[in-house]
């Protein structure tokens, strides 16, 4: 009877440890997704300012930012939707979607800055410049971490005997990584054509 009674307690201090594994495992993938919603928000509150800066210049380029303007608007929904209903794939991949059309809206307003000299060597624009690629490097950053510890939190329910405990406590559904849009179009160099 005591033989049986120190097996119950060894699984059951066996299922207390796993379990807060995997409570803490979740705390830190949730943790660094509120890291890249401190960049996210930082990212999206220079852009009015270097918008705001630019169109002084670009009087005739109000499409570029108008586009920017917009994409920053969605990308800011997203991320308020994302934190509204919680971390799950289809508010990440909505996220991910929006950012990557801010990105591309941010990259047209660039190529446009490059044709007005005066507007580059603003000292304005060039600190609005700087905090943004260093935002947008703080952000690439968190991301990475980010999704490093939903590796780790999946990985770890997904082995055994967590796997038990898991399902057992409601640690079903896996943590969804944050991922561009399309990987390849992302990380590609633009292209240089001089016809």
């Amino acid at each position: 009877m005591t033989v049986f009674l120190i097996i119950l307690v060894v699984i059951a201090i066996g299922a207390i440890i796993i379990f807060n594994t995997l409570v803490q495992y979740k705390n830190e993938y949730q943790n660094a997704f509120a890291q890249i919603d401190v960049q996210l928000h930082r990212r999206h509150d220079l852009i009015p300012n270097l918008v705001a800066t630019a169109k002084a210049y670009l009087d005739h380029e109000q499409k570029t930012l108008t586009a920017v303007i917009e994409a920053r608007n969605q990308a800011v929904s997203a991320l308020k939707a994302l934190k509204g209903d919680g971390i799950n794939a289809a508010a990440l991949a909505n996220l991910a979607s929006s950012e990557g059309a801010l990105t591309s809206a941010l990259g047209a307003l660039q190529i446009s800055i490059e044709d007005y000299p005066e507007l580059k060597a603003d000292s304005t624009m060039a600190s609005l410049s700087e905090d943004l690629t260093s935002t947008e490097n703080r952000i690439a950053f968190a991301r990475q971490a980010y999704n490093d510890s939903v590796m780790q939190y999946n990985s770890y329910k997904q082995s055994f005997p967590p796997l038990i405990v898991a399902k057992m406590t409601g640690h079903i559904t896996d943590a969804p990584l944050l991922e561009l849009d399309d990987p390849q179009t992302q990380r590609q160099a633009p292209k240089v054509s001089f016809n």
